[in-house]
């Protein structure tokens, strides 16, 4: 909805600015979870909301490391609280003010008859929050998500492949340092006997997901497949004043990561999955946790294997110990690997405001070749 005296924004078509494949598996491939996700481009707007719908039962914990968060409902993910269970997550641009999108995420869960029933005809939908920075990006600072962008977006919630790129609380995201464009992206581990960790990022950084000195990916490594490996690229890196190299003081950001598996996992368990999430943003993102940054990590556990079913190969100890190391360690990995999909999946975007290109439009040599083309995202409002 446009502000008084505003022009409303132009909306792209739903697969106008995204990667419609999901090459590094996605969040949605545990069972059960859907992703939904709206955006508005143009007029001054560059902006959006990500939605994380878990199925019923699942229960979700949470780690804030960033020195500047903006978050809703994460104390009550805390140990010893009342409930464990979560009705949805909501990841949004606008900083502290698009925290107003989890209200229509609420709205939408209650009318789904998704939440806590604390009496008889009373739904208490349990929707924690966290916002990254990017208002004024779009042109005017004004604009930013509401609840009604937050209910649109969880209307949309779905199975299957997650848009990723520039889509949802992606929009306007951006990695300072190098001066290129962020957003969202997702990837998937499967362990033994059938347990799957997966991510969601939305990847919006002070820091830079390039190695010092030139491009290369951070974290490359991690990608087993040689198709879908990022290739060190050829290029020379922006100089001073180029396109792609932000002014002194770039301003605010954050990256936020949903982490979850269909393992079985105690509170415990899952606030240290949570915890460890947070190492596959440092091996992605160089530096994170900054006082520029609010990073936080949400877990979410549905519970429909047992986590013992993941130990490895060889493990002798309990084996439900060895499952939930091996459970946390892939929730490191699939963050990071997460990340790498967000930059190469992420497109251009020139604003009266900004200029930010992909990370592919910089560095095209380092396209792996089993990677899809991105479809293109407009590049003036």
């Amino acid at each position: 909805m446009a502000l008084p005296g505003r022009p409303g924004p132009t909306r792209t078509r739903l697969d106008s600015c995204a990667v419609a494949t999901n090459p590094y598996g996605a969040i949605t491939d545990i069972s059960g979870i859907l992703v939904g996700q709206a955006e508005r481009v143009g007029a001054g707007w560059l902006t959006g909301v990500t939605v994380v719908v878990p199925p019923r039962g699942t229960i979700g914990a949470v780690d804030v490391r960033g020195g500047g968060p903006g978050t809703r409902e994460t104390d009550a993910l805390a140990p010893g609280t009342l409930l464990d269970d979560v009705h949805a997550v909501t990841l949004a641009g606008g900083s502290a003010y698009g925290l107003a999108a989890a209200g229509g995420v609420q709205r939408w869960c209650e009318e789904e008859g998704r939440g806590f029933q604390p009496a008889p005809g009373v739904i208490v939908p349990i929707v924690p929050a966290a916002v990254v920075y990017d208002l004024g990006r779009g042109g005017d600072a004004r604009l930013r998500p509401d609840a009604e962008l937050g209910y649109e977006a969880a209307r949309a919630a779905t199975a299957g492949a997650v848009r990723t790129g520039c889509v949802g609380a992606g929009t306007g995201a951006a990695f300072s340092l190098p001066g290129l464009k962020g957003g969202v992206g997702t990837a998937s581990i499967r362990l033994g006997g059938g347990v799957v960790v997966a991510a969601l990022v939305v990847a919006n950084a002070y820091g830079s997901p390039c190695a010092p000195g030139g491009g290369a990916l951070l974290g490359a490594h991690l990608v087993t497949e040689e198709a879908l490996r990022p290739r060190p690229p050829v290029e020379a890196p922006p100089s001073p004043g180029e396109p792609g190299r932000p002014e002194a003081g770039a301003g605010f950001h954050t990256t936020l990561a949903v982490v979850a598996t269909n393992a079985r996992l105690n509170h415990a368990q899952l606030t240290r999955m949570a915890s460890t999430g947070h190492d596959g943003l440092a091996r992605a993102v160089r530096p994170v946790h900054t006082l520029l940054d609010g990073d936080t990590v949400f877990a979410l556990a549905t519970g429909e294997l047992e986590v013992a079913a993941a130990a490895p190969d060889g493990w002798t100890g309990p084996a439900e110990l060895g499952g939930t190391v091996a459970v946390q360690a892939a929730a490191a990995d699939a963050v990071c690997l997460a990340v790498i999909d967000a930059v190469l999946a992420a497109t251009s975007v020139r604003t009266p405001a900004v200029d930010l290109p992909a990370y592919l439009e910089r560095f095209p040599s380092a396209r792996p070749p089993g990677y899809p083309e991105p479809d293109g995202f407009p590049s003036k409002p």
